[in-house]
């Protein structure tokens, strides 16, 4: 049958597997909405900014491990989504953006909302391209897939000229084949394998290492070898709770990461990156490992990591060894005392519940949240990896979306929330299982501790007055309720616990502003 190129994408992207797409379009994508609205199996989601769409893109993926796609506005769209498709490049998740363009002959006319999209895409995207015709399009959009889904995952930016869109001569295209990632082989891990003897060597794992599965056999490793197990500071998914194997994080601040990792002599890298400091500080290391440790890369995250560690625990001799550091289900005490992070977590610790999906960019009030937490019920963690904040409310969209039987709670700081309050609007039209907890503490804190860091001493008031969010300050129950989510605001430890219970209770979104 005769279709345009736009319904040749749809209908090319379902055959993929791709059936959700976040979107905020315009003009130049009206062909692919109305193309949307007339093929059945693909569901839309609205956002009112496009960073909320690529956000809720990378949470998606997260837990349903096949890409959404998204639909942006030329180059202006693209560009207000970058930020959270950066995080979503440094998580390793796989998106297909669509990206709207001027027709061919309109791009000769340098019009006003002309840009150079293929130029904007490419810092943070895996591959680009632009379709040249319908007769391109259901293939191109094939391929944007099978690009998405390449090992560990990567944005795909395709960009459809309107022109493509609304030609006649479309063709829809068969799913093209996902590259299998390369394992490791016997002799490498028997090599890494040696090198881990003993409480002065790690194994250190990243993104796609940290699954319940893979934590099991990390943690037979441990107890065959006696060697240490950690994280990376940032996984964009990682199973913890009672009855998982509990893995710390290398900590985010330069200081205590130095000392941590002092010990080690041998570091074996599984999934992970050589540990580095977030930022530069004068007069501190960049690298956080000790001079002279020997660092071995036996996966990086594009390589088979389940087959990796497999491999690992058979060299070790591990495989029928039960795993050490298995969480026990404990549920800490509530100190008495103000609202702040030490109250914070136990608090959480309590109320997660089985299943749930934490994503968390709580940043300085979330720094005690992960050992209280290690013995709550089984649950997943989402971190950010890119560091552009803003994250956490979008990305909860997307998990909530892929996993609507579980709940999903997204805690994050007022300073953070404030890049992507949109979010709760769409929370609110698609009635999604979320409990949002916003920390509000009234001031960038993160920046507070920066500004220390980098060697400013006595900041003056203006400094001060900078990194402060209270004149005036922000009412996030009252915007949540604007925009359609029940929401209240608690100034004590008893109130924030029982507005959790609601919040967690609650079919559909909720809002907890937490203030102290």
């Amino acid at each position: 049958m005769s279709m345009n190129g736009a319904e040749s994408l749809v209908r090319s992207l379902l055959a993929s597997e791709v059936e959700v797409c976040f979107t905020n379009p315009g003009t130049s994508e009206m062909h692919f909405v109305a193309a949307l609205d007339h093929v059945e199996g693909m569901r839309c989601v609205l956002a009112l900014h496009e960073n909320v769409a690529t956000g809720a893109a990378d949470g998606y993926y997260r837990m349903k491990g096949r890409p959404a796609c998204t639909l942006l506005h030329l180059g202006p769209g693209l560009a207000n989504g970058l930020s959270n498709l950066h995080n979503a490049k440094k998580a390793g998740s796989g998106v297909v953006n669509i990206v709207g363009e001027h027709a061919e002959t309109h791009v000769a006319l340098e019009a006003p909302l002309y840009s150079d999209i293929e130029g904007i895409a490419r810092p943070v995207s895996g591959w680009v391209h632009t379709s040249h015709s319908a007769a391109d399009v259901g293939a191109d959009a094939a391929t944007a897939v099978a690009e998405a889904r390449r090992a560990p995952g990567q944005v795909a930016t395709l960009v459809l000229p309107s022109d493509t869109a609304w030609n006649e001569g479309g063709v829809v295209a068969e799913p093209q084949p996902v590259p299998a990632p390369e394992g490791v082989s016997e002799a490498a891990a028997a090599e890494a394998a040696a090198l881990l003897d003993g409480p002065q060597t790690l194994l250190l794992l990243g993104q796609g290492a940290v699954g319940a599965e893979n934590l099991e056999l990390a943690g037979r490793i441990a107890a065959k070898t006696g060697c240490h197990l950690l994280s990376e500071w940032s996984n964009a998914v990682m199973e913890r709770g009672a009855g998982r194997v509990m893995v710390n994080r290398v900590p985010y601040p330069i200081d205590q990461a130095l000392e941590l990792l002092a010990p080690y002599r041998n570091i074996v890298l599984l999934g992970a990156r050589e540990p580095i400091g977030f930022f530069a500080y004068p007069g501190k290391p960049a690298r956080l490992t000790p001079e002279g440790a020997n660092l071995y890369t036996l996966a990086d995250r594009s390589r088979d990591l389940d087959q990796a560690l497999a491999a690992l625990c058979a060299a070790a001799g591990a495989t029928e060894v039960p795993p050490a550091h298995v969480a026990e289900a404990h549920l800490p005490e509530v100190p008495e005392g103000p609202m702040g992070p030490d109250t914070f977590a136990p608090v959480l610790a309590r109320a997660i519940p089985e299943n749930a999906i934490v994503v968390d960019e709580s940043i300085t009030t979330g720094r005690a949240f992960f050992p209280a937490t290690a013995g709550a019920a089984p649950h997943a963690w989402f971190n950010n990896l890119g560091g552009s904040i803003g994250y956490s409310m979008p990305c909860a969209v997307g998990a909530a979306i892929a996993c609507p039987d579980r709940k999903v709670l997204a805690l994050t700081g007022d300073g953070s929330a404030m890049y992507t309050p949109q979010a709760l609007w769409s929370m609110a039209r698609e009635n999604l299982n979320i409990c949002v907890v916003i920390w509000a503490n009234r001031s960038y804190r993160i920046l507070r501790g920066e500004l220390s860091g980098v060697g400013v001493q006595n900041p003056g008031p203006r400094a001060m007055d900078m990194l402060s969010l209270d004149r005036p300050a922000i009412d996030f129950a009252a915007q949540a309720q604007s925009m359609g989510v029940e929401a209240e605001a608690v100034t004590e430890v008893e109130q924030f616990q029982e507005a959790l219970a609601r919040g967690i209770e609650k079919d559909g979104p909720y809002l907890i502003e937490a203030i102290f």
